[in-house]
């Protein structure tokens, strides 16, 4: 797949919907924009841009690339970003591994001003996908409409499987809140449009999960796919070799030295988003994809977002015995069926 330029206006009119519609930087905001050394530059660049012609005031902050995501990147953050992310009005995070999760994250939003898009990883390519492929509206129609049956869902059974083998039962458990169509408030991290995360009970996730992909010490597509077995916590890996070696690390380091549970499930829902197999954000927001999250979820000590990941795509999904997911695409209720259908008509050729 071809890689889009800043100067693509496909990518320029991404980065106005993403500044200006999405987080709504106004005139005068403060929008930091931090960067690695494996950051797409022409992604900060045309951000930077978008922000500068509504009247902000943006700043690029580029640091070593984290060895670690979340809680672990703590000690390697220069201390004068800190500053900065607590300070600013606006705050996107491009780097991957990202700072989101950390305890200087976490301060900078409870001090009450900044508001912060996790978009670690992002490229150009990815942005104009995602907030140029089709309108806002229509995805977030949709969204809504899957947290909502999410919601409903508290307490209920479920099954995911997969053509590869993936076929595990959990309870869903209690719902975080719905994803927002417009960026706002400050003292809150939002997530790109495009996905709806599920939280299961964590005793009760059994069976078997077919990974394709996995973020550990960085993400990528596996040479081949992995299986993990799971009885409330993840029990073992199947197979062997380098992937099932870096894995087996990020599951122990996430696990506080063993395995832990299956964290969340997610359902993709993005019409024009695309499997590249190199970019994470990206990729889990395909229709059909599932990020599955792997260790001590946040609300526990040692948790937060240093957590491994893998993926699954085209799943099939059942609640309370109603078939929802087919393949990836939804299917019931008609409702929801209906929204899947108005944002795949909205969305663009890509």
């Amino acid at each position: 797949m071809t890689e889009l330029s800043a100067l693509d206006p496909l990518v320029q009119r991404a980065a106005r919907v993403l500044v200006t519609d999405h987080l709504q930087v106004g005139a005068g905001e403060n929008l930091l924009i931090t960067t690695d050394p494996r950051t797409d530059a022409d992604l900060a660049t045309v951000l930077f841009n978008a922000a500068e012609a509504a009247g902000a005031k943006p700043l690029v902050a580029r640091i070593p690339q984290l060895p670690l995501q979340g809680k672990l990147a703590d000690r390697h953050l220069p201390n004068p970003l800190r500053s900065a992310m607590a300070e600013s009005d606006c705050w996107i995070d491009l780097t991957f591994p990202y700072i989101a999760g950390s305890d200087a994250h976490d301060a900078a939003l409870k001090a009450g001003r900044v508001r912060c898009l996790v978009a670690g990883g992002m490229d150009t390519t990815a942005l104009a996908h995602l907030y140029a492929g089709a309108p806002l509206d229509a995805i977030y129609e949709l969204q809504s409409a899957f947290d909502q049956l999410v919601a409903d869902a508290e307490g209920k059974s479920c099954r995911m499987t997969d053509v590869l083998g993936s076929d595990v039962e959990f309870t869903m458990g209690k719902p975080t809140g719905r994803k927002p169509r417009r960026a706002t408030k400050p003292g809150v991290s939002y997530s790109l449009p495009g996905s709806v995360v599920m939280y299961p009970d964590l005793e009760s996730v059994r069976g078997r999960i077919v990974i394709v992909g996995a973020m550990h010490d960085w993400y990528g597509a596996l040479e081949r796919p992995l299986t993990l077995e799971v009885d409330g916590r993840i029990r073992r890996v199947l197979d062997s070799g380098p992937d099932v070696q870096l894995l087996d690390r990020a599951l122990r380091r996430a696990g506080g030295g063993e395995y832990g549970h299956v964290i969340h499930f997610s359902y993709g829902l993005h019409p024009s988003a695309r499997y590249r197999g190199n970019c994470f954000v990206e990729d889990i927001r395909v229709v059909g994809a599932s990020a599955i999250g792997f260790g001590r979820p946040w609300w526990e000590p040692g948790g937060g977002e240093n957590h491994p990941d893998g993926l699954v795509l085209r799943q099939n999904l059942w609640i309370d015995g109603l078939q929802v997911l087919e393949n990836g695409l939804v299917i019931a209720p008609e409702p929801l069926a209906a929204a899947a259908q108005r944002a795949l008509a909205a969305a663009a050729p890509t």
